[in-house]
């Protein structure tokens, strides 16, 4: 799997110290509104990244899961589909969505309308990786880990076609392997 690697981007230690960075970030800003938030994964990429995260909150948060699509290989199709929906209700809750990554934000923007639409007080994002290169929507991220180049990247989390995600790093993935 690690041959399959171009170049790592982002190794164990850089993303768990920017872990405990963003979990400070997000315990002051949610302290400061007194509210307990619902992390929200999207599955399957977010699970390593929230699991890093969440250890490091020290206030109450509730947690569940989302499964949404937009991919098919390597190329974001535009169409958003909800494959599981939250089991826990998000009307008059504070929302803080878990991606891997922010590509082209056709996700996240539906997925943000959609919690709105359903009565959500707020809706934040966070995110491992942003890659505003790709960007076709506009749409940001509330906190981001690292921003990324317009390249493949696999590990932790992020896949291609279910493979890599358990590497504890950010790899670029070589060329070869998805042209």
């Amino acid at each position: 799997m690690s041959d399959d690697i171009l170049k790592v981007l982002l190794n164990e230690e850089q993303i768990e110290k920017r872990c405990i960075e963003l979990a400070e970030q997000i315990e002051s800003d949610y302290e400061k509104l007194h509210a307990v938030p619902i992390v929200v994964g999207l599955l399957k990429g977010s699970v390593p990244f929230m699991a890093e995260l969440i250890k490091r909150f020290t206030f109450d948060c509730e947690i569940d899961f989302m499964s949404v699509s937009s991919y098919d290989g390597t190329e974001s199709i535009g169409d958003v589909r909800i494959e599981k929906d939250m089991d826990i209700s998000c009307r008059g809750r504070h929302i803080l969505v878990v991606e891997d990554i922010v590509d082209t934000g056709r996700t996240l923007r539906e997925v943000k309308q959609m919690f709105m639409n359903k009565g959500a007080t707020d809706v934040k994002i966070v995110s491992l990786l942003d890659k505003p290169e790709r960007r076709v929507v506009d749409i940001k991220a509330d906190y981001v880990g690292y921003t990324v180049p317009n390249e493949f990247v696999v590990g932790y989390g992020l896949d291609y076609n279910q493979k890599y995600r358990n590497l504890p790093f950010i790899g670029i993935l070589k060329p070869e392997i998805y042209e």
